[in-house]
């Protein structure tokens, strides 16, 4: 679990809780803030845009209650209640919550939880295989499927629900795809987001400077959330 990031959001509806936990996350280098949200319904629409590894949540919330919002994901990051009230203890397990962290919480109670979620993605990172031998993927566009070497690929652009592929040799290819889906699925040792609008090549970064990459001749945007991940893996 060493240099791997945890991406992490944060719902309550109260203010000091929200700036409390957003403190705790920034303390400890190994999480990344992807997002603060005073309700559910904010939340999913950080959820549709983004990669999330861990969600801290309250229960008792105006419209949506976070044991409601948890039910409702399909695909589910693991979640860890954070609330006043200890009655719903054994909801939060039925729905294999990672831990329950009764208000006011201590730093020290929230770092045990976090540990928690750490091993719990070592195992489950442990446990998958890497087919060590691809170094390509295939993408369909133009009624074609195009094969795109890792090596060539230089940087991945989204548009709505299509991203665009700029290569080597300066031909793009635009697909319907999704750079939540890519984040995933590209080598992390060898591609990095670092905008909602970018994931880049490492290979191919000439130079940082402020919030700006160069990249093969072009400047782009990095994201004041993707900053510390991007000079992570350019150390």
């Amino acid at each position: 679990m060493e240099n791997e990031m945890v991406r992490v959001i944060i719902i309550d509806d109260e203010f000091p809780a929200r700036k409390l936990l957003s403190e705790y996350v920034s303390k400890l280098p190994n999480l990344q803030l992807c997002g603060v949200c005073e309700d559910a319904v904010h939340a999913m629409d950080v959820l549709q845009k983004e990669e999330v590894d861990l969600i801290l949540t309250d229960i008792q919330m105006p419209e949506l209650s976070g044991l409601e919002f948890i039910k409702s994901l399909k695909k589910k990051p693991m979640v860890i209640f954070t609330t006043a009230y200890k009655e719903y203890a054994l909801d939060s397990y039925e729905l294999e919550a990672i831990d329950y962290l009764l208000k006011p919480i201590p730093f020290p109670r929230f770092l045990q939880a976090i540990n928690k979620v750490t091993e719990r993605l070592r195992l489950k990172r442990q446990a998958a295989p890497l087919d060590k031998e691809k170094d390509y993927f295939m993408v369909k566009a133009d009624y074609k499927l195009y094969r795109v070497d890792y090596a060539n690929l230089i940087y991945v652009e989204g548009q709505s629900e299509y991203v665009t592929f700029h290569l080597k040799d300066k031909k793009r290819i635009t697909a319907y795809y999704s750079l939540k889906r890519l984040e995933v699925e590209l080598p992390s040792n060898e591609f990095v987001r670092i905008h909602k609008s970018y994931i880049v090549s490492l290979s191919y970064i000439e130079s940082v400077e402020g919030n700006m990459v160069s990249i093969a001749g072009q400047k782009l945007s990095i994201g004041k959330n993707y900053k510390d991940s991007l000079m992570e893996k350019l150390k």
